[in-house]
């Protein structure tokens, strides 16, 4: 399971190790992460974590560019930035590159519920910590 603390909310994720297993091996090997996650606008209802050049050496995988309330998503370029979208409502993942894809790689089971009020919190108040821990 992935634990993850938002703007002082707490979420669990079960890892889509069969749907992606490339993609968690990727994000296990960054754990733990602190980071900062802020809003974007551009896809719509979801908050995002910016990464530039990071390269984590997987391409796409269980990619969509619909990705659920949910349902965590990693862009790992090279279109555009490598980015981690987290997602609280509906999102068309894009950028100004155009139509993006990511790859769905673990899904919230404890949580959902807060999804809203962190969309709200990157929102209008900005840029709030986040942190990932495998559990």
């Amino acid at each position: 399971m992935l634990e993850i603390e938002a703007a002082g909310l707490r979420f669990v994720a079960r890892w889509e190790e069969e749907l992606a297993p490339q993609t968690c091996a990727a994000f296990r090997s960054i754990l733990p992460l602190e980071d900062r996650i802020i809003h974007c606008r551009w896809s719509g209802e979801s908050n995002w974590i910016p990464w530039g050049d990071r390269d984590l050496g997987i391409g796409p995988e269980n990619a969509t560019s619909y990705p659920h309330p949910g349902e965590i998503a990693l862009y790992p370029g090279p279109v555009s930035e490598t980015e981690l979208l987290f997602p609280y409502g509906y999102c068309n993942f894009a950028s100004k590159a155009g139509q993006l894809w990511a790859n769905h790689f673990a899904t919230l089971v404890e949580g959902i519920e807060q999804l809203k009020e962190l969309g709200r919190l990157t929102l209008w108040e900005g840029a709030q910590p986040i942190s990932f821990r495998e559990r």
